[in-house]
């Protein structure tokens, strides 16, 4: 039973009974829903924003969250398979491709480099799963450029597959005399007795015996850089350039069968034995260059000479004995 109010009326000395306006009791009414309304709303708001209570957004996010964990794992297991993948190719690129076509491989650390930009991944900082995507998406970035590298490597080994005929025909590869024409091996590449000064001295070539005007052949494919008798020793003299770092020389010829600027092939007569400038008897002495360094030319006669041949003239050629020029 709603409560009677009372107010004391001075003027009458007596309790007059008070009288609320039904305007009056629908406006408190009304401040009653409103505050009721604005504080549901503000505790569903609160709710909304606290661990314990998910909308079904909120559901759906998680879910797709979870989803994309799964598909992140799953990349990254594609991309361990990748690596060994490419790793096998890359063994195969330095150890095999590379060492038959006599090419310097790639650094490990070229081909992991990655990506050097300081800003490159700030968009994927700040997120609670950052680390997770930074580490996948640089994994995916180092798999680029080792791919990268690797398609660059196997484009230079197909063109060095293509000049490799090219360059098997330059490599000095075959006796400059042949050996029905020799007398003998007179001497081979290595510390000699000098014919004129008796004293011991580095002898940069091997000296071939044979009669003269017996017939020089070039030992590989390449362009004549010289044909005169201007250096000192040497006598009338021929210089091949052959290319890929090799050139060949021939000296003490009695005449010449080829011009300097001319191109040759392995097998052409290019000059004649002789016996000019310092020289003791009628011979060919010969040299093989490798990117300027006198080298062993004994190591360059598998092209045309047996085993046996080989191993015989090896003998020969090892003797310390006296050098023809």
């Amino acid at each position: 039973m709603a409560k009677v109010k009372y107010y004391y009326d001075s003027e009458n000395l007596a309790y007059r009974k008070i009288k609320t306006r039904k305007r009056r009791k629908f406006g408190f009414a009304a401040l009653f829903l409103l505050a009721s309304a604005l504080f549901g709303v503000l505790s569903f708001v609160l709710l909304l924003n606290t661990p314990y209570f998910d909308t079904p957004k909120d559901r759906l996010l998680i879910r797709e969250i979870e989803n994309l964990k799964l598909n992140y794992a799953f990349l990254n297991k594609k991309i361990d398979q990748l690596d060994n993948v490419i790793e096998s190719i890359e063994e195969r690129d330095n150890n095999l491709y590379r060492t038959y076509f006599n090419t310097a491989p790639i650094p490990e650390e070229e081909r992991k480099s990655g990506y050097k930009e300081k800003n490159r991944y700030a968009t994927l900082l700040g997120y609670d799963n950052s680390q997770l995507v930074l580490n996948t998406t640089k994994r995916v970035d180092v798999l680029t450029k080792e791919l990268a590298i690797q398609s660059k490597s196997l484009d230079d080994i197909i063109k060095l597959a293509k000049e490799k005929n090219k360059l098997l025909a330059s490599i000095p590869a075959i006796q400059p005399v042949q050996n029905e024409k020799l007398k003998r091996m007179a001497s081979g590449f290595g510390y000699r007795t000098d014919p004129f000064t008796k004293a011991r001295k580095m002898h940069e070539g091997m000296d071939f015996t044979a009669k003269k005007g017996t017939p020089i052949f070039a030992t590989g494919d390449g362009v004549i850089a010289r044909a005169d008798n201007t250096a000192s020793g040497y006598g009338n003299h021929i210089v091949i350039r052959h290319g890929y770092g090799y050139e060949t020389l021939y000296g003490h010829l009695s005449k010449y069968n080829c011009r300097a600027g001319q191109r040759v092939k392995r097998g052409d007569i290019i000059g004649f034995v002789g016996s000019t400038g310092r020289s003791e008897a009628p011979h060919l002495h010969y040299e093989v260059h490798k990117d300027g360094r006198a080298v062993n030319p004994l190591n360059f006669y598998y092209g045309n000479i047996s085993a046996v041949e080989y191993v015989a003239i090896s003998k020969l050629a090892n003797q310390e004995n006296q050098s023809l020029d």
